[in-house]
Formats: structure tokens, C-alpha cells, sequence
């Protein structure tokens, strides 16, 4: 106990283990192929199962962005092209209504604001 009665922790904690990009694939490509478990890897690597589950996600996402881009457009990903998409009806739809306020304004005049 300390001096403020407060019992003392002595839980070591375990280390961050961090993997390597080619480490990762390994990873990633043992699950793909089912050559090894979860539980396998990550007693191999020293990491939880959950790692292991993040890393195949990010790994899957990372093919599908890859495979998505469209040739020509400087290898943009589908969802850059969906945001450059949306950021253009976002600035289409502001000019509307601009158009409407001015259109408004001229119609009823400074005092119909009130």
C-alpha cells in the first residue's frame, strides 16, 4: 500500500510489437491461402488476433482501392472519384442557391428579410 492507502500495481505491461510491411503480407497472404490459423500468426509474431484480423482488412481494402482505379485518371481510387464527385454538386448546389437569394432579394426588395 502507498501512503495515500492506495494499493500498488505492479502489472507489467506488454510491449507494442510492431510488424513490417512484408511481415503484414505474410500475414495476410498465410490467412488468404488458410496455410496458418489466427492463433498461428499471431503467436508467431507475438501479436493479438485482432492484429491480425486488422491487418487482412486493410489489406483486402488496400486490393479493392488498388483494383478500382480507373486507367487514365492518374490511378485515383473510387472513393476519390466519389468525393471529387460530391465536392462538385456541393459547389453546383451553392450557386443555386445564391441564385435563389439574389432572385429573392430583387423580388421583395431589402425589407422582406425582416
Amino acid at each position: 500500500m502507498t501512503q495515500d492507502s492506495r494499493p500498488v500495481r505492479s502489472v507489467a505491461r506488454k510491449r507494442r510489437r510492431v510488424l513490417a510491411p512484408s511481415q503484414k503480407y505474410e500475414v495476410f497472404t498465410s490467412i488468404l491461402t488458410s496455410s496458418a490459423t489466427y492463433r498461428e500468426l499471431a503467436e508467431k509474431y507475438d501479436i493479438d488476433p485482432s492484429t491480425i484480423r486488422t491487418i487482412c482488412k486493410k489489406a483486402k481494402e488496400g486490393a479493392i482501392d488498388a483494383l478500382a482505379a480507373t486507367p487514365g485518371r492518374n490511378g485515383k481510387t473510387a472513393t476519390q472519384l466519389e468525393l471529387e464527385q460530391a465536392r462538385r454538386e456541393i459547389e453546383k448546389l451553392k450557386a443555386t442557391i445564391c441564385e435563389q437569394a439574389m432572385e429573392l432579394h430583387l423580388e421583395r426588395g431589402k425589407d422582406g428579410w425582416d
